[in-house]
């Protein structure tokens, strides 16, 4: 009986499976046996259930996956509830990755939801080498990044230096922004990673101090005096708690008032949470689209019913519609899947502080620890350790070679919060 009810309910599935296509991979071959595969053994793992990932674990249950895990350690807020369509008005302050499981689960019957509440990095290799293939609904960078680097260091390697395909766990990334959206899908080792494409992504609107204190402008300026300059004079030892609508509401009430008194219209409570939670208005048809468009890869990576996406898919809907299929190219350089790098010349006066600095601004690093691997000496490190190695920030590249710290062709491996992994910079001083 189950049987019939799971043909019956995805029989629009017949149509990929058991018809040959000219847009299908050569490895295909219509086979009822996908839906099997589909059902019985398809292993896929969703990081997010806010606006997108909401969308994400309804089309996957849709579509025949029947065994998701989903990872959100958020909570719900009543401002998800026009956008966030699995969670209702009593759900507010439950965790959002488990009322959504919850949901998916009672209204798609067989369908298993694990949830957890959990950070993404409180989980081991382990755990992510357990599912096919990985959908990423997330807003945030760090996070990204931090999965990007993970499933890579994570592909094992044949004699010739080419990825094992069984080690490979494909990594599909949706983000939208407004009318705009994205979905890549990345293949470790293979494809061009989200590091390589981090450089293309709009930087963070920030505000001059001297603006925000003596001449606001706009009622952005107003919030951010109130959330960066009152709230540290008013609350010396607390910090904002941007979930709580306490907080949010005083910020909001004292945005109001600085803008009255400078005559700056604007300024409402959506707008003060926009700011200081640097939230960007989200639109439920984009966050529809994008998460389609997902899960519409990982169908295809499941079961190889039809070639997929190379490698990014971008939509454009601010003045009107329009999507472009381009691929992403691998950057040579980056930290992350770059198999071969050529060394980069570095000047021997240079100082380690400088080198440093540079490496944190290229690669967007919180605050990078540096070893050489030829003489496995730690040249800088941060926390209790760092007093021992901060005096070598100010010697130049020149000074560590000659005290033995570098050879003059060397590999430096970096480490960083940002990275789950040691990355590694070729260096050549002269």
């Amino acid at each position: 009986m189950e049987t019939e009810n799971l043909d019956e309910r995805y029989r629009d599935l017949d149509n990929l499976f058991l018809r040959d296509s000219k847009f299908a991979p050569e490895l295909f071959a219509p086979n009822d046996a996908l839906k099997t595969i589909l059902f019985d053994a398809a292993k896929v793992l969703v990081i997010g259930a806010g606006g997108l990932g909401c969308e994400i674990l309804k089309d996957l249950a849709l579509s025949g996956f029947r065994d998701i895990t989903v990872i959100d350690m958020d909570t719900i807020d009543v401002t998800n509830l026009n956008r966030q369509f699995l969670f209702r008005k009593k759900d507010v302050g439950k965790h959002k990755s488990e009322v959504a499981a919850a949901f998916i689960e009672e209204r798609c019957s067989g369908v298993k939801v694990t949830a957890h509440t959990n950070m993404i990095q409180d989980f081991d290799a382990d755990f992510y080498r357990e599912f096919h293939v990985i959908i990423a609904g997330l807003d945030n960078i760090e996070a990204r990044r931090w999965l990007n680097a993970l499933l890579h260091s994570m592909v094992e390697f044949d004699d010739d230096g080419k990825p094992d395909i069984a080690t490979v766990k494909p990594l599909i990334d949706g983000g939208t922004e407004g009318f705009r959206g994205q979905a890549r899908l990345i293949m470790p080792h293979m494809s061009g990673c989200f590091e390589c494409t981090l450089s293309s992504l709009p930087k963070q609107n920030s505000y001059p101090m001297c603006t925000i204190a003596e001449t606001p402008r706009l009622p952005e300026h107003c919030i951010q005096h109130a959330y960066v300059i009152q709230w540290p004079e008013h609350f010396k030892d607390k910090k904002v708690d941007k979930d709580s609508p306490d907080d949010m509401n005083w910020i909001f009430e004292r945005a109001k008032e600085r803008a009255e008194s400078y005559n700056i219209e604007g300024v409402t409570y959506f707008l003060t949470m926009g700011v200081v939670k640097n939230i960007i208005p989200a639109i439920a048809s984009t966050n529809a689209l994008v998460s389609a468009a997902c899960v519409n890869e990982a169908l295809k990576v499941a079961t190889f019913c039809n070639k997929s996406v190379d490698n990014y898919f971008m939509f454009m809907g601010q003045t009107s519609v329009y999507t472009s299929t381009f691929p992403f190219e691998k950057d040579e350089n980056c930290l992350v899947c770059a198999s071969q790098r050529e060394s980069q010349t570095v000047a021997g006066s240079k100082l380690l502080k400088e080198f440093r600095d540079e490496l944190q601004e290229k690669f967007t690093l919180s605050n990078p620890g540096l070893t050489a691997e030829s003489t496995n000496k730690t040249l800088y490190i941060s926390g209790p350790l760092g007093k021992k190695t901060k005096q070598n920030l100010e010697l130049s590249m020149a000074q560590l070679v000659e005290s033995g710290f570098l050879d003059k062709q060397d590999i430096i491996q970096v480490t960083d919060k940002a990275i789950p992994t040691v990355m590694k910079v070729y260096v050549k001083i002269e």
